[in-house]
């Protein structure tokens, strides 16, 4: 159960990092909202999840999510660039996750 609310946390992170692109440096007050209400939410998820799983794995998994479902929202809605080196720090973006999986107890 730990490992899906972890999930959901670092969605949530996705959400909240996309929101904050929107909000224009938190000019724009939907966005913005939106961004503040992932936030907290994705936060409290994963505080959830550090019950059992143990602080580096659920960190960096969070973080890893984040990070790789931002970098595909840029690319899908954003435009932004999808060149060799940021694919390839992608897929060991991905790869560490997956071997931070592989290693943890939970």
């Amino acid at each position: 159960m730990a490992w899906l609310i972890l999930i959901l946390a670092g969605m949530f992170e996705v959400i909240w990092a996309y929101s904050m692109k929107l909000s224009e440096g938190f000019t724009k007050l939907v966005p913005s909202i939106i961004t503040i209400i992932f936030m907290i939410l994705s936060i409290i998820l994963l505080s959830i999840s550090m019950r059992s799983l143990p602080l580096g794995t659920a960190y960096t998994v969070w973080t890893g999510i984040g990070a790789i479902g931002s970098f595909l929202l840029g690319i899908l809605f954003l435009h932004e660039p999808m060149g060799a080196m940021r694919m390839l720090a992608a897929v060991l973006i991905v790869s560490g996750l997956v071997l931070m999986k592989l290693s943890a107890h939970s």
